[in-house]
């Protein structure tokens, strides 16, 4: 039998957000700095340790059993993967219309059969397709399936994990106009997750910058992209492509890698791959402090 010191990561570390009604909140960062997990533990499929998720006043970290299931009509998950998150051998009608079952939001076969075919044409698909299966689909499709049977249970709140990363660009474009417009005409309020600045600040109002499971950077999306502060929000924006091909912005390129969970460095986290670091970086943690009105960051230099 094997035996030996246990480790933890600390996957979100002291992070604290706030979304309003119809609000999108962007969260952006590298792969494995933690968006998916907060995303899936605002929706309770990732059991936090610690803290409180608020939803219109009730603590859903309280609820279990029959008492959160009830509770899982004002929030749903869109998912990276179109192609894992939907079930291969049920129909698309079925694997939109089981929320409906499980919440008993149709009265009959009819209302069921109505609503799927309603919701179908809501994301731009024809009601026909409600008798096909996910593999009869392109990538975008899914994803615009999935978005269907999100929608189902009439959320307040979507958590979009990534829900473009895996598509063409030019598809890419249409699922984001298509959750806007979706917003605009149900009132949702979506968290969503990227790691792609560009996209995140095409659908924001507001951004949070996340490394290594902390928020380094946050404020209003325009005002972000145009001015960031910390160092490592700077260098995600010059990493945006852009169309002018006389610009001269400067592509600041990190070194070193992310570093890891298990032993994350002492002082500010991002302080071995900051092209600015100082002294005090490697062993004082930098406090998330107000620098403009409604812009917050981590960092000692920040001004």
């Amino acid at each position: 039998m094997f035996s030996g010191a246990r480790e933890f990561v600390k996957a979100v570390d002291g992070v604290s957000l706030n979304i309003a009604p119809a609000e999108t909140l962007g969260l952006v960062g590298e792969s494995g700095c933690g968006k998916t997990t907060l995303g899936r533990a605002v929706v309770r499929l990732v059991e936090p340790t610690d803290g409180r998720i608020v939803l219109e006043g009730e603590d859903l970290t309280r609820l279990k059993g029959s008492a959160l299931r009830a509770r899982r009509r004002k929030f749903q998950m869109i998912f990276q993967d179109p192609y894992g998150s939907l079930n291969p051998r049920a129909t698309v009608g079925n694997i939109i219309g089981e929320a409906l079952d499980i919440h008993r939001l149709a009265p009959n076969a009819a209302a069921r059969r109505q609503r799927v075919e309603s919701l179908l044409q809501d994301v731009g698909l024809d009601h026909s397709h409600a008798q096909r299966y996910p593999h009869e689909f392109s990538g975008g499709q899914r994803q615009r399936i999935g978005i269907a049977r999100a929608l189902a249970v009439e959320p307040k709140l979507i958590v979009c994990d990534e829900p473009v990363s895996s598509l063409d660009v030019s598809v890419q474009a249409q699922i984001v106009n298509l959750l806007r417009d979706l917003q605009q005409e149900h009132g949702i309020a979506y968290l969503f997750v990227a790691h792609d600045l560009a996209v995140v600040r095409h659908l924001s109002r507001r951004i949070l910058v996340m490394y290594l499971g902390k928020i380094v950077e946050a404020g209003e999306a325009k005002a972000t992209c145009r001015s960031p502060k910390h160092p490592y929000t700077q260098a995600l924006i010059s990493a945006v492509p852009v169309v002018d091909p006389d610009s001269k912005r400067q592509r600041i390129i990190l070194a070193g890698d992310v570093p890891s969970p298990i032993h994350p460095p002492a002082g500010c986290p991002f302080h071995p791959r900051c092209p600015v670091a100082e002294a005090r970086c490697k062993t004082e943690a930098p406090a998330l402090r107000e620098v403009e009105p409604g812009h917050w960051v981590s960092c000692h230099l920040a001004k």
